[in-house]
């Protein structure tokens, strides 16, 4: 968690922005005085600064050679909550999560699960790309583990669905590997966790029709725990 954060505080260009919208009237930002549900809560704000935050990090090496940050995108009150790896290609010249052929395979999922993009919280355990896309190292990971603490403590989701083997060892540090864990409920703060398959890891086997199942297996077990099947 930043220091502004911890300390309650807005970040210069977050409190600027704030009060440029306020100039402009844009009063449901800010009516000092009122509690109503218009009003932007403190959970908002720090969302808001947390997001900042990534788009400009230089915790590790991999901000010399971003396009840009990807804090995450979606509902951030949503019960459920999607975790990848890292941000492909498409995602780092966008700036958003799952946006490439792997993010159109998730979005075909969520929509079979009773829920829409806009319903839902999609983010990666790493918030910038890899170089040639390869797999985060330990030191990159670490570096991004507090944002991500961060979002599911503001977000707090009732499930967790770690997509691939990096996010299930964020969740599930002693965890064997994808195939042996997937398809089976762990915890995470209290917080479900059901890890399967990465969409990318479906299209690079596109012709294998039983990892196919498997994660909608996965995925319908998901469905039944939020009351959705």
């Amino acid at each position: 968690m930043s220091k502004s954060l911890k300390k309650g505080r807005l970040s210069p260009q977050l409190k600027e922005c704030l009060e440029f919208y306020q100039e402009l009237g844009a009063e449901f930002i800010f009516q000092r005085g009122h509690s109503d549900e218009n009003q932007m809560d403190d959970e908002e704000i720090r969302f808001l600064s947390l997001e900042e935050e990534i788009r400009s990090c230089q915790r590790c090496d991999l901000a010399r050679t971003r396009t840009h940050a990807v804090p995450g995108e979606g509902n951030r009150k949503a019960e459920l909550l999607f975790v990848g790896e890292a941000p492909g290609r498409d995602e780092d010249l966008q700036g958003r999560p799952f946006v490439g052929r792997a993010g159109a395979l998730l979005t075909k999922i969520i929509k079979a699960m009773n829920f829409s993009r806009e319903e839902v919280y999609i983010t990666n355990v790493v918030k910038c790309r890899p170089p040639h896309n390869r797999t985060p190292t330990r030191k990159e990971i670490m570096s991004c583990y507090p944002y991500l603490l961060e979002q599911i403590e503001l977000i707090k989701p009732k499930v967790i669905v770690a997509l691939g083997g990096v996010a299930a060892k964020f969740f599930i540090p002693e965890a064997p590997g994808i195939m042996k864990i997937r398809g089976k409920w762990h915890e995470f703060q209290g917080i479900a966790v059901m890890p399967t398959f990465h969409p990318s890891y479906l299209i690079r086997n596109e012709r294998d029709r039983e990892r196919k199942r498997m994660v909608w297996e996965d995925m319908q077990k998901v469905m039944e725990r939020l009351g959705r099947k």
